[in-house]
């Protein structure tokens, strides 16, 4: 941030502190992706134009006052994208190839014989086609896997997914899916998209990755369908209430794998957030069109934005 201080009055602040902080404030940056206090803070910014938050989602922005208002929304888009897709081939390789299993009989000094699966050839729904959906898309299909995406709009011929299927569809595809990774933004219409009747659509033993929000999942119907069926295991790597209880049946399922919404956090991100922002506070200081502007009614950057970017 130096460069920027170099620059600006920057005012640093927690939650409880940010309403006097944001008096005056032409541009703000939300460094604490995960804060919920903005909206209690909104009536002091009485002078903001700009508004970038340090995450892809933003949805613990995206509230009325926000939408409703000139400010411009801007995320950060494209940090996370290649190491949440190593992250999701790491467990898809996990579950193919038994690790965890491995790992408990290595532990218990057993020798224990069994077969694994091979990932080539098998079937992945990726159910968002933002950056994160194609570089999981990406990834997997270097792997060998056949990999088709959900999105807003049906296409053919998408150069990283082959065919998308329209988000309304979703339950027609899900059958034939080995993996279904979800990736999807936050939306009030992906909001509990993976249900019971969502759940009850897959095919048997198949395995569910949530990398996106844990708002997408109803996590009863997603316990339910890892106890009776038709799921096979699930890697999750956010959940609906983060810390996840420590009473959630979750945490001593054999076919879950729980990460503590890290799946895009290597080493070094906090600073590449940081550059960033400071990359468009430079743009915004000097006229120039800022980068991955959020439309405010969608919850995302729309794709025609980033092909112009």
């Amino acid at each position: 941030m130096r460069a920027i201080e170099a620059e600006a009055v920057v005012r640093y602040t927690d939650e409880a502190g940010l309403a006097d902080a944001l008096s005056g404030a032409d541009a703000f940056f939300v460094y604490d992706f995960l804060s919920t206090a903005v909206p209690g803070a909104w009536h002091a910014a009485d002078k903001l134009r700009w508004l970038h938050i340090a995450s892809a989602g933003v949805d613990p922005v995206l509230f009325p006052g926000l939408q409703e208002s000139d400010v411009v929304l801007t995320n950060s888009r494209g940090v996370f994208d290649g190491a949440i897709a190593e992250y999701v081939l790491g467990v898809v390789l996990a579950f193919a190839k038994d690790f965890v299993r491995s790992w408990a009989l290595q532990r218990q000094r057993r020798w224990k014989h069994r077969e694994s699966e091979r990932i080539s050839g098998r079937r992945v729904l990726v159910v968002g086609t933002g950056p994160i959906g194609r570089s999981i898309a990406r990834m997997l299909r270097a792997a060998g896997m056949s990999v088709a995406g959900v999105g807003r709009r049906p296409r053919e011929g998408d150069p990283d997914f082959g065919d998308v299927y329209a988000s309304s569809d979703l339950a027609r595809h899900l059958p034939g899916a080995d993996y279904v990774v979800a990736v999807a933004p936050l939306t009030e219409q992906t909001k509990g998209m993976f249900d019971a009747e969502a759940f009850a659509a897959m095919k048997p033993g198949a395995r569910f990755v949530n990398v996106g929000r844990g708002e997408l999942v109803v996590t009863s119907d997603l316990i339910g369908a890892l106890r009776d069926g038709p799921l096979g295991g699930a890697a999750l790597d956010v959940f609906d209430t983060e810390p996840l209880p420590s009473d959630s049946p979750l945490w001593t399922m054999e076919n879950v794998l729980i990460s503590p919404h890290m799946s895009g956090d290597f080493v070094g991100w906090r600073n590449t957030l940081v550059e960033v922002f400071a990359d468009n506070f430079r743009r915004w200081r000097a006229g120039e069109p800022l980068r991955n502007v959020v439309d405010k009614q969608l919850g995302y950057v729309p794709s025609e934005t980033l092909r112009q970017g």
